[in-house]
């Protein structure tokens, strides 16, 4: 039974792997429960991170704006 790699399982779940393979690897989670596991897992972790808030803090963004009005060479009215 292949061993298949974490790139390849998160392929799988976009749906991104060839028929053959998409079809190799649901025969293989058939029987394979550490597979099954890695899969679930992984499916577990990819959704969790469409829940991550992906904003900057407030304070990186006034450090950011702080060093543009700092180096600018433009005179600030």
């Amino acid at each position: 039974m292949p061993n298949y790699s974490t790139e390849e399982l998160i392929q799988y779940v976009y749906q991104e792997t060839s028929p053959e393979k998409t079809q190799a690897i649901e025969k293989a989670l058939e029987n394979d429960w550490n597979l099954k596991e890695k899969l679930g897992a992984l499916k577990e972790s990819m959704q969790q991170l469409d829940t991550v808030i992906t904003s900057p803090r407030e304070q990186s963004i006034t450090a950011i704006l702080n060093y543009a009005k700092r180096t600018s060479v433009v005179e600030q009215p």
